[in-house]
């Protein structure tokens, strides 16, 4: 039986123990055997699809234990997979390829589930500059011949873009029309092909893409480039003037990296940074990068969210001029 001291003394309060004998709660290392998801928003093969797979092939050079799988989340225009890396969990085990054009383009047309400000912004890789091009027998050598065509009357020049609506491509004809006081008539695609395709069987006067996608086509003679909207040239297409060259202040392309979701903790944040600052500088990634014709442009952190906000702004100056809905 037990005693009335035994009673009392499981009554009384136990003390504390002190904070110091708590154990502290251990927190998962990371990078760990679980890979990192790269989500493209974009189908396989194109100039998003290309970066994320040829970062994914070195950055576990510098960031060891790393393991990276691609991921294609496609619709929408790049807003199905904008919205899954945004809602992602912060534990660095997601990351974005991304154009940044499209995180501040898309909310201006519709309803999204992000926003521009609140990502991660890890690294921009590339900023691949728009371009207007026509077909090697075309009578338009330069601009300035485009300006004089289009300006005989409204829409007398028939002008392809390779993304559509309201992107990079058409932006570009957009400011382009706006400096030359001319209007063209707008042909949106869905892709890069089938405006090449229609650009060499005489359906389009010009098309608008980007000037890597356009580099194979110079090279063999079947296409001219009209000019690039690059702050200088490409020294990959050392022949082709700027836009600013030839007395149009234009300068729009297609900036491309990595993003994670909003609140990605520093201790995974500033590792991520350095691997990808010592990818960037690695010569075989570099070498490979130029294989591909990649037109670089290396920004980290912070310098690469100042980057796209800039950009964010005169996307908005844009389009509060020439909203896409109106051609």
């Amino acid at each position: 039986m037990p005693t009335r001291r035994g009673l009392l003394a499981c009554l009384l309060p136990v003390p504390a123990l002190p904070l110091l004998a708590r154990p502290a709660l251990a927190q998962a290392a990371w990078p760990s055997a679980r890979p990192i998801e790269i989500i493209v928003p974009y189908p396989p093969a194109g100039g998003i699809d290309i970066m994320a797979r040829l970062a994914a092939k070195h950055l576990p050079n510098h960031l060891p234990g790393a393991r990276f799988v691609v991921t294609n989340r496609v619709g929408a225009g790049g807003q199905t997979g904008n919205e899954a890396i945004f809602a992602a969990r912060p534990d660095g085990h997601t990351l974005g390829a991304i154009a940044s054009l499209s995180l501040s383009s898309i909310p201006l047309e519709r309803p999204v589930r992000w926003k521009m400000e609140e990502f991660t912004y890890v690294a921009q890789l590339v900023e691949d500059p728009g371009a207007l091009w026509v077909r090697a027998d075309s009578p338009l050598r330069g601009l300035g011949d485009l300006k004089a065509a289009a300006a005989k009357a409204r829409e007398a020049v028939s002008v392809g873009s390779a993304a559509g609506i309201g992107s990079d491509d058409h932006q570009l004809l957009l400011a382009f029309e706006e400096v030359a006081q001319v209007r063209a008539l707008h042909a949106p695609y869905n892709g890069t092909a089938p405006v090449i395709r229609d650009l060499l069987g005489g359906q389009l006067d010009v098309a608008s893409y980007n000037l890597s996608e356009g580099i194979s086509l110079l090279q063999e003679g079947r296409t001219r480039c009209l000019g690039a909207a690059a702050p200088e040239r490409w020294s990959a297409m050392p022949e082709v003037p700027t836009f600013r060259e030839q007395g149009f202040d234009v300068v729009g392309g297609s900036a491309r990296g990595f993003v994670a979701p909003p609140g990605l903790p520093e201790e995974i944040a500033a590792p991520l940074a350095t691997a990808f600052r010592a990818t960037l500088a690695d010569p075989a990634f570099v070498e490979e990068a130029a294989k591909l014709n990649l037109p670089m442009r290396p920004l980290v952190g912070a310098e690469y969210r100042a980057a796209a906000l800039r950009e964010a702004e005169g996307v908005k100056d844009l389009f509060r001029r020439r909203p896409w809905g109106n051609g």
